[in-house]
Order: structure tokens, then sequence, then C-alpha cells
């Protein structure tokens, strides 16, 4: 019956207790850094657009009002109206209104290689917020560990107050049946009181991280469902775990990088060619005749093909390609580092969940071991062949390697994390 009673009581402890895949979902939606993810890839899509959408030119409705000095006709005179003998209406306020376009014909390529590098750009900046995601996961995983293993502590902190204050209370009977020294139970009430603090102190580790935890999920976060794992052997493979490393975000970002320095050297390239364009106006031109005092208007229109080529600038555009030459030497360099630190983060990685099950395996071994002294100077102690220092000593030396299992074993846990960090797979793993 109180086994039925204490699983039930589990089950309603824990159905309302949040958990870690349920955090994360909720972090991919409200944490501010994944939103700013998302919004640069919006902007670089805007940027797309624009660039795809200056390839087809202009069309722009243009008018004016201008006022001269002296009268002007409404529109340039030609010789057969000059020796027509129709007056010529002349005004000092000229209105004009009508539609002009301008369309590239030919920029050597300019604007096909800004197309295509802000195409790149959008996949950088999707990687980029995929990488955000990531640390955001890991981040939420690494805060949540650490409380699961700040309440196992406290826990076994809280198991030892009461271990403690039950010693304090049967000192304090044979104290008072003459059977032990007052002296002991002083020493048994500053060891409890010692470790009382410790407990006030965990509780306010566990809040502050509790904070971090909701700061980084986006709302505040109540009690957490525990993790069951294993902590077993690794058996990873340096090499195998880099056969994966050139299809990494971070990898193929700093790829997409150096594609996008060899178009932006392109588009360079592209100023020294001519740059041709069509373009053409068609409106009206209004005005009050001065001698007449009526209003009269002239169409205009015209369209015409624009050449311009540079033929002097001073070195500018040999700079501008020795710039552009440099900065794709420059992302060469960054991909070659990218890979270069991956392999180190996955040698690092691998090596700290060996450390980490090593540590835990010495930590449960020097537990098991406490907790068997412990129970010899409990039996010592109430037979009166060791002093109540002895078995203090005994009780805080399990307490700490029952700590140390606690710690050493979510250590491991967040290790494995950290490599699934490392390798882009923490947010489906």
């Amino acid at each position: 019956m109180k086994k039925i009673l204490l699983i039930t009581l589990l089950f309603f402890s824990y159905a309302g207790a949040e958990t870690l895949s349920g955090l994360i979902r909720y972090a991919m939606k409200h944490n501010t850094g994944v939103l700013q993810g998302k919004t640069a890839i919006e902007l670089s899509r805007a940027s797309e657009r624009m660039s795809e959408a200056a390839m087809g030119g202009e069309f722009n409705f243009v008018g004016s009002a201008t006022h001269y000095n002296i009268e002007r006709t409404l529109a340039p005179v030609p010789p057969s109206a000059m020796m027509s003998k129709k007056p010529i209406t002349t005004s000092k306020d000229i209105m004009s209104a009508g539609l002009a376009f301008n369309i590239p014909l030919f920029t050597g390529g300019a604007q096909t290689h800004q197309l295509r590098i802000d195409q790149l750009g959008t996949r950088i900046a999707a990687i980029k917020a995929r990488l955000g995601r990531e640390e955001v996961a890991y981040n939420i995983r690494i805060l949540y560990l650490s409380i699961l293993a700040q309440d196992g502590i406290l826990t076994a902190q809280q198991h030892y107050v009461a271990s403690l204050k039950k010693l304090a209370g049967q000192i304090r009977t044979e104290v008072t049946a003459g059977k032990k020294a007052e002296v002991d139970l002083l020493k048994a009430q500053a060891d409890l009181s010692a470790a009382e603090t410790q407990v006030a102190m965990l509780r306010s580790g566990i809040e502050m991280t509790r904070a971090g935890l909701s700061a980084l999920v986006g709302r505040k976060v109540g009690r957490l469902r525990p993790i069951r794992f294993k902590v077993t052997r690794p058996r990873y493979g340096i090499n195998a775990l880099m056969k994966r490393a050139k299809r990494l975000g971070k990898v193929r970002s700093k790829t997409l990088a150096v594609q996008q320095a060899e178009e932006r050297a392109r588009k360079a390239e592209a100023a020294s060619a001519p740059q041709v364009a069509l373009s053409g106006y068609g409106g009206k031109n209004f005005g009050k005749d001065i001698r007449t005092d009526a209003w009269d208007d002239e169409t205009i229109a015209q369209i015409g093909v624009n050449v311009k080529f540079n033929l002097f600038d001073f070195g500018k555009r040999s700079a501008g390609r020795e710039k552009a030459r440099l900065a794709k030497l420059r992302t060469q360099l960054q991909r070659r580092q990218a890979l270069l630190d991956l392999r180190r983060q996955v040698t690092q990685a691998v090596e700290k969940i060996r450390q980490s099950y090593t540590a835990y395996i010495g930590a449960t071994r020097v537990e098991r071991l406490s907790r068997k002294s412990l129970e010899v100077e409990r039996t010592r102690y109430h037979n009166g062949a060791a002093t109540l220092n002895d078995l203090l000593l005994a009780e805080s030396k399990y307490r700490l390697a029952r700590a140390k299992t606690i710690e050493s074993t979510y250590t491991y846990k967040k290790n494995i994390y950290y490599l699934d960090y490392v390798l882009e797979r923490g947010t489906h793993s």
C-alpha cells in the first residue's frame, strides 16, 4: 500500500513538471536570439529581391514646377517651328509631368554577380540561424542538467541534515543519561548548523540557475522533470566523426563565404566593362503664355541608349580588385581554420566524455567504500570504540562522495551534449 501511495505521489509531483524537450521547443519560438536569426534570413531575402528587381530597371513618374527669370518655350524649338508664322508659346512658369524609365542593357555581369552574392548571403544567414538554434538548445540542456545536479546534491545534503539531527537527538538523550559528554552534543550541533547553511546555499544556487534558464527559454521555468540515462563506456573514433565535417553548417558557411568572395571579385572585374543602359521619357510640359495669358501644353518624348566607359579613375578599380582578392584569401583561410577548430573541438569533446566516465567510475567506487566506512564508524561509535569526530568525519566523507557521484553523472551527460553541439545534432538528438 505504501509503495502504491509513493508511486501516486511521484506521478502527481512530475505531472506538471517542465520537460527538456518542451523547454527547447518553446525557446525555438520565443528566444530572442532565435528570432533574430529568423529576422536575419528575411533581411537577406529582401536584399536578394532588391538585386533581382534592379536587373529590370526603373519606371518612375516624374514631375516638376519651375520658375525662370526669363521666358522659356514649353519644348525645344525645331527649325520648322522657327520658320512658321504661328507664335510660339513662352512662359516663365513651366510645369511638367510624365513617365521616365531606365533599363540596364549591359553591366559586365555586375548585377548578376550581386544577385549571386545576395543569394549566397541568404544561405549563409540560414546556416547561422540554425547554428544559433543549436547554441540555444545546448545552453538550455546545460542549465537544465545543472539544476538537476544541484537538486540531487541538495537532496543528499538534506539527508545529511536529517542524519545529523537524528544523531544530535541521540547524543542529547545520552548526555542527559550521563553516557556522553556535552562536548559531543556541541560538535554535532556545529556540524548540523554548517550542513543547514549548505542546504540554504544550494537552494539559492538552484534559483539563480533557474533564473538563467528562464531568461534563455523566454518564460518562467518551474519544476523540472528528471532525465533518465545510463553512464556507459564511451566508444568514439575521431576520424569517423570528422568524416561528416564538410557537411556541418559551420564549415559549409565558410565554403559559401569563399564563393561569395569569388562573386565579389568578379563583380569588381565587371567595373572595367562598359555600362550600357536604355532610357526614355514621355510626358507633357504646361505653361501660361506670357502674351495671350492662355494655358498651353507640349508633348515631350525621347528614348536613347547611354554608354558609360571609365577611362581613368586614379586606381580606384584596381584597388577594388585587390580588396576583393584579399577578401577571398581571408575567407579561404577562415574555412581552413574552421576545419582545424572543428577537429580540436571534436577531440576535446570526446576526451571530456572519457574523462567524465573515468571520474564517474572513481566517484562511485569512493562512494561505495565511504558508505561501508560510515556503517563501520556508526557501529564503533555506538559501542564506544570510536569518537564522535571519527563518526562525523566518516559521515561528511560519504556525503561528499555522494555529491561527487551526482556531479560526475551529470557532467558525463553534459559532455555528451557538448559533442552533439559540436556535431550540430543538438536540436534533433
